[in-house]
């Protein structure tokens, strides 16, 4: 079983709530498949999982997919017609006040707005209060053990001997005058993460000068620019070890080939301060035992930035929660996509990114983070300078 069901009622406790109820209906609910450990499996038909704070939880299958939830502990109860589906959804509930569910009021936290809104109108109908089940899906969806820790540690450290050889790999390009293009470095670094035993959802943004300045630009056999001469060239990359329960790292370092100009070397400066800012709050805040919720992280790095006058050009929150996706279900540090109102808590992993884009190029600095009982660290090397790519 995924979950520590005295430690799940606990917390519905905790939260003063009467249980927490999971529902997935064709893998739409990856939070709730995962949790009932049914990822990858072929489901069909809706299914319904009820935890209360109290007593014993109950599932309720349908007749063609009885068996669906029987690795979870509680009752069993079976459903065929969609007028015994509402019988059973509201037997469910019949003491229930109050539930948790994969929602998200307005849709402010996508990563955790799952159950779509018939279902809960559906619950609310019963007389039932549907909360957000976010702080939840971050205490037992979110929270990494020491083995995923570990993964994620090797998997920065690889990450960061790929991203070595690619600065490498274009500086003596550029030294022997040779053309090297953005396409030409993100194959190499997919073999080059390969060969490290990493696997990723998707190739590595390799991004040179005005390219830099799209944030999710990836190039491609088509799209695919020149690396010359005094350029800024960002290269972000992000993979996991090749096994079950593996999270990922996800990093950003920006280099430029030759003597960087007074702009870029002004906001690679400003991007820097920003991230660190970032890091502090984090760092302090663990230490002294505070909570501490993803928005005020965005807020510290985004009001210097905004105070540096490159408010506009921040155009994305300043970090994600890591998991076994690399977007994971956790708290992101989050206050202008969304408001995320969540804790960070201990055995988290996310990243903190501040970038600036303009026209003309763009900086990004990615690193990443863990939350341990005490004190958080970044879980590799922190970017303090320019890359210097090639000999200039």
């Amino acid at each position: 079983m995924s979950l520590d069901l005295a430690a799940v009622q606990r917390a519905l406790k905790d939260d003063g709530l009467d249980g927490w109820l999971l529902y997935d209906f064709h893998g739409s609910n990856p939070i709730a498949t995962k949790l009932a450990g049914l990822t990858g499996r072929h489901v069909t038909r809706r299914w319904y999982y009820f935890i209360p704070a109290s007593g014993t939880p109950v599932k309720l299958v349908h007749a063609i997919e009885p068996s669906m939830l029987d690795e979870m502990p509680g009752e069993r109860r079976v459903y065929a017609g969609r007028l015994e589906l509402e019988s059973g959804i509201r037997g469910l509930l019949s003491e229930a006040r109050s539930v948790a569910m994969e929602y998200s009021p307005n849709g402010a936290i996508p990563y955790v707005s799952r159950v779509d809104a018939g279902t809960v109108d559906l619950v609310r109908s019963l007389g039932v209060r549907v909360t957000s089940s976010g702080d939840l899906v971050g205490r037992f969806e979110a929270v990494w053990d020491a083995g995923a820790i570990a993964t994620h540690r090797a998997a920065s450290e690889r990450l960061y001997r790929v991203k070595n050889r690619a600065f490498d790999y274009v500086g003596r390009k550029l030294d022997a005058s040779e053309a090297v293009h953005e396409f030409e470095v993100q194959q190499a670094m997919m073999g080059w993460m390969a060969e490290e035993g990493l696997v990723t959802d998707s190739p590595p943004i390799v991004a040179a000068q005005e390219n830099a300045g799209n944030p999710h630009y990836a190039p491609t056999p088509t799209v695919s620019r020149r690396i010359q001469s005094n350029e800024v060239l960002v290269l972000d990359l992000w993979g996991k070890l090749d096994r079950p329960g593996a999270v990922y790292a996800d990093i950003t370092w920006a280099g430029f080939s030759g003597t960087p100009l007074v702009e870029v070397a002004d906001v690679f400066r400003v991007v820097i301060a920003a991230r660190d800012a970032a890091i502090a709050v984090v760092t302090s805040a663990v230490a002294a035992g505070q909570d501490l919720r993803g928005w005020q992280v965005d807020r510290a790095a985004r009001d210097l930035v905004i105070a540096a006058g490159y408010g506009e050009r921040f155009i994305h929150r300043t970090g994600h929660s890591l998991g076994e996706e690399v977007h994971g279900n956790g708290v992101h540090m989050d206050d202008y996509e969304t408001h995320d109102d969540r804790r960070l808590l201990t055995g988290t992993g996310f990243t903190i990114e501040p970038g600036i884009y303009l026209q003309t190029f763009g900086i990004r600095s990615e690193i990443n983070m863990v939350v341990g009982a005490e004190s958080a660290e970044v879980t590799g090397p922190i970017q303090r300078e320019l890359v210097r790519i090639g000999k200039g």
